[in-house]
Formats: structure tokens, C-alpha cells, sequence
């Protein structure tokens, strides 16, 4: 495969640095952020669906209760906000442990229906428990502190934060091509082999649910401290459905698909909002279903299977001549 090849390449890592550094010379740069945010965002579910073959509707819970730890964090503690996002994708890690160990023993859409069940939990949680998280009102005002840097303006914050999002999306890259990726990829293909081997399903499962977790919350906390409030919308479980659907719009299993995904689905809605049309799930539904009636393996993976096929026809084919002569040997 061309592009799966390219994916792993310095030419193409490099390409898509520079396309995050110039992203806010083009783009509004609270929509580029809200891109990069939902690119890792996405990366994280894809490790785990496109990596592991386990489909979860409730990782809303870990970018949401990152959102909420990390502004309680920088609103009461006055730490600078790396530490409160580090701080807040730590607890979405921890929260995932236990979420994560009651789970991963069960298979398709059992999984989803049980994690979407656990982020329900954490919303009807956030939702009552307003003394900490201010109810329907949420957390407001959430400072962007770093050492008495101004980072009030949005410009310079999406370059303060890029760092970390690039940090995570590097990470997820080495996950799913080191050792431990290869045999989250054997689980997700054949569990049984894979337990015959002598692996602990279960064990590697969770660990990939609690990284997956981990880089959710990283993504919720820096799209939080940069929007400078956390709201119930965060813990809701279209907030995870909306991560699944850049996922399947990019390609699954690709991770680079996710980040393409994020980027038509923000795009989209930030200028059908602009446009004053509300009903913006109408249109991202439509073209939703379009996408996975006629491009089975999403965006990216559509093209990388275009390139593959025309690579294959423009080599050439083995000399009829020198065919016979073989053949007559």
C-alpha cells in the first residue's frame, strides 16, 4: 500500500508539520484549534477502534472529565495550563481504568452500549454535583496561565497548545507501530490466535483503552483552556459520536484519516453556523451517509487503495517473448 508506506515516512510527518504550523494563517484560529484538538481526539478513538477492533460510544466521559479537571485545576490552583492539562488527561486515564476493566471483556456492541452507559453516568455526575462543575452553567473563565505569558489572544495560544497535540499525535503514531501495536492489531484480527500465542487479551485491551482515554483527555483539556469554559456538551455522548464519525470519514485504522475527518466535519460546521443555519446535524448526517455509501474506507483510505491500484497498472508487464521462452524451458 502506497500511502500506508508514506504514512510512516519523514516526507509525509513532515508535510502534515507544517500543515499544523500554517493552519492559523488560514483558518480562524479558534476553528484551528478546534481542528488539531479533534485530530487527536479522533487519533485516540482510532487506536482503539481501528487498532483494536473495539468500538466505544463513551469517550466523552474522558474528553469531558478531562474538560472539567482541567479547569478546576487552573481556576483554583493558578498553575500554568500545561500542568492543568496534563492534570486533566490524568484523571481521564484513571477514569478509564476502572471503566475500562469492566468493559473490555465484552465484545461489539455490547462494549459500545457499556461504555456509552459509563459516559452517561459521568454526565448525569457533572450534571448534579454543581458545586464543582456549575451544572448547566459549567465552568467559566478558565484562565490560560504560562508564566505570565499573554495568551489571550487565540493566535498565540493554538501555538502554545500545538505542542502537546503534535506530542500526542507522535505518540499514538508509535503506539500503533511498535511492538505492542502489532499485537493490539493480532487481537483485533484474530483473538483467539492471539490467546493461543500466549498474549493477555484482556490485559492488552485495557491498556489500549486507558492510552486511548489518556489522549482523549489531553485533546479535551487544551480545546477547553482554549475556549476558556467546560459545558455538559463535552460529557455528552454525541461528543463521542461526532469523534466516531471523523474516524469512519477519514478511514478507519489509519489514524491519519482521523485528522482529515475532524478537519471537513469543524470546517463544515463552523461555516454552516457562520452561514445562521442551525441544523447543522442535518447536513453532516447527509454527507455522513454519502461517504460510507460510496467510500467504504473513508477519505484517506479510499485514496490510499486509488494510488496502490494505479501504481500496480502503471508497472510494467513481464515481456511476452521472454514469457515463452521461459515456459518452453
Amino acid at each position: 500500500m502506497i500511502l500506508s508506506k508514506l504514512a510512516g515516512r519523514p516526507v509525509l510527518l513532515a508535510a502534515g508539520l507544517v500543515a499544523a504550523l500554517v493552519l492559523p494563517w488560514f483558518v480562524y484560529p479558534p476553528v484551528a484549534l478546534d481542528i488539531v484538538c479533534w485530530a487527536l481526539f479522533a487519533a485516540a478513538v482510532d487506536l482503539l477502534l481501528g487498532f483494536t477492533g473495539l468500538l466505544s460510544f463513551g469517550h466523552a466521559a474522558f474528553w469531558g472529565g478531562s474538560a472539567y479537571a482541567t479547569g478546576l485545576i487552573a481556576l483554583h490552583s493558578g498553575l500554568p495550563f500545561p500542568v492543568a492539562v496534563l492534570g486533566g488527561a490524568a484523571f481521564a486515564a484513571a477514569l478509564a481504568v476502572p471503566i475500562g476493566f469492566l468493559s473490555v471483556r465484552l465484545r461489539g456492541i455490547y462494549f459500545a452500549m457499556v461504555t456509552l452507559a459509563f459516559a452517561q453516568m459521568v454526565y448525569f455526575i457533572a450534571n448534579q454535583w454543581r458545586d464543582a462543575t456549575g451544572g448547566e452553567n459549567g465552568l467559566q473563565g478558565i484562565p490560560r496561565e504560562l508564566f505570565g505569558l499573554d495568551l489571550s489572544d487565540p493566535f498565540f495560544f493554538y501555538y502554545a497548545a500545538l505542542p502537546f497535540i503534535l506530542a500526542g499525535l507522535f505518540a499514538a503514531w508509535r503506539i500503533v507501530r511498535s511492538p505492542f501495536g502489532r499485537v493490539l492489531m493480532s487481537i483485533r484480527d484474530n483473538p483467539n490466535r492471539a490467546r493461543a500465542l500466549g498474549y493477555g487479551i484482556d490485559r492488552y485491551k485495557l491498556l489500549a483503552f486507558v492510552l486511548s482515554a489518556a489522549l482523549s483527555g489531553l485533546a479535551g483539556g487544551l480545546f477547553t483552556v482554549g475556549h476558556g469554559f467546560a459545558s455538559l456538551q463535552g460529557v455528552y455522548w454525541t461528543t463521542s459520536g461526532q469523534a466516531v464519525m471523523m474516524v469512519v470519514l477519514g478511514g478507519i485504522g489509519t489514524l491519519w484519516g482521523g485528522a482529515i475527518g475532524a478537519a471537513l466535519i469543524v470546517e463544515l460546521n463552523d461555516y454552516l453556523a457562520t452561514a445562521g443555519f442551525e441544523e447543522t446535524g442535518i447536513i453532516t448526517g447527509a454527507i455522513f451517509i454519502v461517504v460510507v455509501l460510496l467510500f467504504r474506507r473513508g477519505v484517506w483510505g479510499t485514496a490510499r487503495d486509488l494510488v496502490a491500484a494505479r501504481a500496480s497498472r502503471a508497472r510494467p508487464a513481464p515481456d511476452s517473448e521472454d514469457t515463452k521462452v521461459e515456459a518452453s524451458v
